[in-house]
């Protein structure tokens, strides 16, 4: 998709996002709907706007919620928005919000809306525990039961074992690895070591403790004030190490290979809670309504690959995509931001984007996506430092990076990530001029 050839282009008035914690800390009373409710109700609040322009809402969750499967419209209710704003959700694992968004970007250039907001939320602490397949019937044969002797029969021939909760999965049903499991395989496979991975995560924490203690954060990341008294506020990311020192990463144990493993809870991405939002609007639009716009979404792409090869190196795939359909390479970008699943994982895709060899095998093209220059990315830390509350970190990349381009004097990005199930995402954004 690109809008180069349309009358009307995407504008990003607006982005907004909580402060992201581990799971089961601050946010442990708070669904992923009730997140997504705040960071939606402030957005608009800051915004300025009269609620009433909003027509859509596209928004995200990946962790399911059996009480509200339709998040977006949870959301709509819980920012206490018109009802009459239609809404829906969607999930792409850890891109989710890049296909909210996207399908705002679609409408947009299509007319059929002027105003929506995107974006995605998650709760690691506040996920749904089911019971065993032999008493989920014991249970429905209970329920259908008319008898003392017929209900005492619905559970004849159960064990103990049946009687216990299962979390959810966290292997991928393809392949029957984790995610972890995937990552040290790309490791292996790419000969990525111990050092290079535990260097890149000290990197990951000093560039975003440098950019809280600088205030770069403070615009788009809002204060949450937590249950039950909600007295206190919860109002930076929760796992940014400010004194991390690169020695100390060293001393971790391997979390997936425990003897020839190089993935630690160190040099990964921590299991996090958290919101993102953004406010889109037709271009013309939010000009003659006199607002501000951080940016135009130029083009975006999606792409997948076979997860039982190299599973998360999606952004090597989707990035050429999206960089073609906006008429630019790689060379003419100001900004790169590709998240953080895996120390290994990034480090794989650097190696991919500047290999001919990957690009000639994997992509079919002649010449490489290009050499990365670090001083452009990832300037203000990622998900492993800031945290990955799986659908809200694409949006928290877009407004975080359209930010870092506004302070610079604006310029073209790309925002990239990878997903489970051998998928990348890849969105090419200008800062408005």
């Amino acid at each position: 998709m690109s809008q180069s050839g349309s009358g009307r282009r995407a504008a990003i008035v607006a982005g907004l996002r909580t402060p992201f914690v581990k799971m089961g800390t601050s946010y442990r009373d708070l669904s992923a709907r009730e997140l997504g409710a705040l960071v939606v109700r402030e957005l608009v609040e800051r915004s300025g706007i009269d609620p009433r322009w909003i027509q859509q809402v596209v928004y995200g969750q990946v962790v399911p919620t059996v009480s509200a499967p339709n998040i977006a419209r949870e959301v709509v209710f819980g920012a206490n928005l018109p009802r009459s704003i239609e809404a829906y959700s969607v999930s792409r694992a850890c891109a989710t919000s890049y296909q909210s968004t996207a399908n705002v970007v679609d409408a947009i250039q299509q007319g059929l809306v002027d105003c929506a907001i995107s974006g995605g939320a998650d709760s690691a602490s506040d996920v749904p525990i089911t019971v065993s397949k032999r008493l989920q019937k014991a249970l429905v044969a209970l329920s259908n039961a008319r008898s003392a002797g017929a209900k005492l029969r619905a559970f004849r021939g159960l064990s103990p074992k049946d009687l216990l909760p299962e979390p959810p999965a966290l292997t991928e049903p393809s392949t029957g690895l984790t995610m972890g499991e995937s990552a040290e395989k790309m490791a292996k496979e790419n000969r990525i070591g111990r050092e290079e991975q535990d260097a890149f995560a000290h990197r990951s924490h000093v560039r975003a403790a440098a950019a809280w203690r600088e205030g770069r954060f403070d615009g788009e990341v809002m204060p949450v004030y937590v249950p039950p008294r909600y007295e206190v506020a919860v109002t930076r990311d929760g796992t940014v190490r400010d004194d991390s020192q690169l020695d100390k990463y060293a001393s971790l144990r391997p979390a997936f290979d425990r003897r020839w493993g190089t993935i630690t809870a160190g040099n990964s991405s921590p299991l996090t809670d958290g919101a993102s939002a953004l406010l889109l609007m037709s271009e013309e639009r939010a000009r003659a309504e006199g607002l501000e716009i951080l940016g135009v979404v130029r083009s975006y792409a999606f792409a997948a690959l076979d997860p039982r090869g190299q599973m998360l190196m999606g952004p090597s795939y989707a990035t050429p995509i999206a960089l073609e359909r906006a008429g630019v390479s790689l060379s003419d970008l100001d900004l790169i931001d590709m998240h953080e699943a895996f120390a290994a994982q990034v480090l794989s895709n650097l190696q991919a984007f500047a290999s001919k060899e990957f690009a000639a095998r994997e992509l079919g093209r002649s010449e490489p996506i290009g050499e990365v220059d670090m001083d452009r990315f990832n300037v203000n830390g990622g998900s492993i430092a800031l945290g990955h509350p799986f659908a809200a970190t694409g949006a928290r990349q877009i407004t975080q990076t359209l930010q870092e381009l506004k302070r610079r004097g604006g310029g073209l990005a790309l925002c990239t990530a990878c997903a489970a199930g051998g998928l990348g995402a890849a969105m090419v954004l200008e800062a408005a001029s």
